[in-house]
Formats: C-alpha cells, structure tokens, sequence
C-alpha cells in the first residue's frame, strides 16, 4: 500500500525537477531547433563524426558566455543591449547592428525551421497512412499555416512562466527522442574518437558546414536573451550558484543532443553514400536501416526541435527591441503583437514558395556567426567594468574563457565569409 502511495508523489517529484530547469531550457530551445538539427544530420551523413570537435567548442564556449551574461545581470540588475547602448562607446550602435544582424538572422531561420517541421508532419503522415498523402506543396503549406497560427496564439496568451513550461515538454521529448534513437543506430567509437581531433573536410561545403555548425550552437540570441529570461525568472543575487549550475547544464545538454544526431546520421547515412540534402531523404535512407519505430522516434525529435525552435524565433526580435529600449518585456504591449505577427508571417514564405528548407535552413546559420564577435566583445568589456561588476568583477579564468571565444568566433566569422563567396 505505502508502495501505490510512494508512486505519485515519486511521479510530482520527477516532474517539479524538470519544471524546475531555469532560463537554460531556453537556451536549449534557441539552439537545438531543426536549423541545428539539420546541420547535424548533414554533417553526420556527409562527414561522419568529423566535426565533433566543432560542436563541443561551441558547447563550451556558450556555456561561458551563457554564465557571463546571466551573471552580469544578477550583479547589475541590467539587461544587455541596454547596458551596451548606456556604457560602451558607441554603444547605440553596436546594439541597433546587434538588434538588426540577429533578428534578419532568426528570421531567415524561422522561414526553414517551419519549411522542415511541415514536411516532417507531411512524412510521419505518408509513413502511417500512405493513402492520404494529397498534393505535397498543398498539405505542407496548410500544416505550416495551422502552426504557425497555433504558435502565435499561444504567444499572445503566455507569460515568461508559460513558455518555459511549453518548452520543457518539446526539450524533453526532442532529448529521449534522439538518445533512444541513437542506441538503435550508432556509429562505430573510433569514429567518434577521431571527430575530437580538428580538421575541416577539404570538400565542396565542408567550410560553409562549420560555420553552420557555430552560428546554431553559439547563437548570439541565445547569450543576449539570457539577461531578460534570468529577470523573468525572478533570480536576484542568491541565486548566483543557481544561474552558473544552470548555464553548465544547460551547455551539456545541447552537446549531448546534439552529438546525438550526428551520431545516428553517422551511424545510418553516412556509410550508406547517401547525404541527406532533402528532408525527404531522411525517410528514403534511415527507414530501411533503422526501421519504422526508429524513424519514427527521430521524426518526432526533429519536430520537437523544429517546435521548440519557432517559440524563442518569434519572441527574439520583441526581446531584443524591449531590451534596448528599456530592459523590460511586455508581452501584452502592441509592439510585442505587431512584431511577432510580421515574424509568423515571415516564416512563411518558404513553405509558399516551396523552396527547399534544408538549404535554406544552413545558409540561416552561417549568417548567424557575423554578430557574433560583437556580441562576446561587448559583454567583456561589461564584465570587466569594475564600476558596474564591483567586487564581482570577471577574474583570469572567466577571461581566458571569453578571449578564446572571441578568438573562435573572428576565425569561423572569417571562415564564413570565405564559405559565401565559393557558394555565391
């Protein structure tokens, strides 16, 4: 009897501790959307685990930054482009460039996140029920526009509180999605041994690919919302242990996740010959080698990805605009509903047009590592302003972690900017 009474209240415990994730379930929903995805599964069908080792710099560098700006907000109780535009020369500058790079960036994001989340409806559909297919560009473009409706709606009724827990129910189902699948289909360990040693595929793509890689892992959106969410959260000062742990797990997390779909598109695509450069190739390849139940497992990850995505995309320009104008977020103000339906309608015009998402969707990240440098630039020279920081100023270790971001972000910046002009 003490047993049956034990279960629920075990079952309220496993959920309050998931629940309980802080500002970092964001981060993971910023960064692990079906751009990352995408990027993960072309490059794991394409080069195997040779770009592991980009993934987990990336991994540790935005668990840096993710502490560093959610700490200079508990110390100041400011948000980031606010304190850039009131105390960095120039500032008002830089944060209007800021505002403009990563909101054209999301943006172009958002058009391939939905553009692949519908055709992954469209294909769990095909899968089940082959006869009910219809005209592909007409079922996709309805499936987008009833997302998209469904996801603006609930942004007009959310509160910060609201949307983490939404978030925490596509994370959660996205992480065991993709781990299951994984020990289904894996890739041999001395491949993913080798993937730790730096190199970059000396093939057609192989540099736009890293860059792909940076601008979804390292996501500028990711490091500056961090400010507006941790307030959000009501976090003051004593819970500087709290944001550090939640930054930390927050940064392993994506690296898991992510190294997780790589893995399953090194495991299954990558030895078959077969890159993946069509969402529907992800059926024509994993299905006859992972099987019906994997594929389906996947698919259903990918949209929770693809879902988890289109939350944080719609809000990051209203953020961005609310953080530099006054560091406050009113999701009931008119500008909040204006700039989020021009963004919901934004996201349509790949499913409109057809195009072809995946592209779309690699193309979106490499542009995201431009605003980078800029934003690690900036939040150095914030956590080292002992005006502001005082006693919690940034000490060696934290600086030798920010330097050596900025240093990576200027090299895959610039190994960006080689990678569009051979694309182009």
């Amino acid at each position: 009897m003490d047993q049956l009474t034990n279960k629920p209240s075990l079952l309220k415990k496993i959920l309050a501790l998931v629940l309980a994730f802080g500002p970092g379930i964001f981060a993971i929903g910023y960064t692990i959307g079906t751009g990352s995805v995408t990027s993960m599964i072309v490059a794991g069908s394409t080069y195997g685990m040779q770009l592991l080792w980009v993934l987990l710099l990336s991994c540790v560098f935005s668990g840096i930054l993710m502490y560093a700006y959610g700490n200079f907000a508990l110390v100041t109780g400011e948000t980031a482009l606010f304190a850039f535009k009131k105390h960095l020369k120039y500032g008002k500058l830089i944060a209007i460039l800021i505002i403009v790079g990563i909101s054209l960036g999301q943006w172009n994001s958002l058009m391939g996140i939905l553009g692949i989340s519908s055709n992954i409806i469209y294909e769990i559909i095909v899968i089940y029920f082959p006869n009910l297919s219809g005209s592909r560009y007409e079922v996709v473009l309805i499936v987008a526009l009833v997302v998209i409706a469904i996801m603006y709606s609930l942004l007009l009724v959310g509160k910060y509180t609201f949307f983490e827990k939404i978030l925490v129910i596509f994370v959660t189902i996205m992480g065991l999605s993709f781990i299951i699948s994984l020990f289904m289909v894996y890739p041999l360990p001395v491949e993913v041994a080798q993937g730790l040693i730096p190199s970059i595929p000396q093939v057609e793509g192989g540099k736009m690919m890293v860059a792909a890689f940076v601008g979804t892992t390292m996501a500028a959106a990711t490091f500056l919302s961090r400010p507006l969410f941790v307030k959000g959260k009501g976090w003051n000062m004593s819970n500087r242990s709290q944001q550090k742990k939640d930054a930390i797990i927050a940064a392993i997390l994506v690296f898991v996740i992510s190294a997780s779909v790589m893995a399953v598109a090194c495991g299954a695509l990558f030895h078959q010959g077969k890159p993946v450069t069509e969402v529907l190739d992800m059926v024509n390849t994993l299905e006859p080698v992972a099987g019906k139940f994997a594929l389906t497992l996947f698919f259903f990850g990918t949209l929770s990805a693809g879902l988890s995505s289109i939350f944080p995309c719609l809000l990051i320009a209203p953020i961005l605009l609310a953080d530099y104008q006054s560091g406050e977020l009113d999701t009931t103000s008119k500008q909040f509903k204006i700039v989020t339906g021009i963004a919901s309608c934004f996201a349509l015009i790949v499913p409109i047009f057809g195009a072809n998402p995946i592209q779309m969707q690699i193309l979106s990240q490499v542009f995201n590592v431009f605003v980078l440098p800029l934003v690690i630039l900036g939040i150095i020279l914030l956590v080292n302003n002992k005006g502001l920081m005082k006693t919690y100023k940034a000490g060696l270790g934290l600086n030798v972690g920010l330097f050596a971001a900025l240093f990576f972000a200027c090299v895959i910046s610039y190994n960006g900017v080689v990678a569009l002009f051979d694309f182009f």
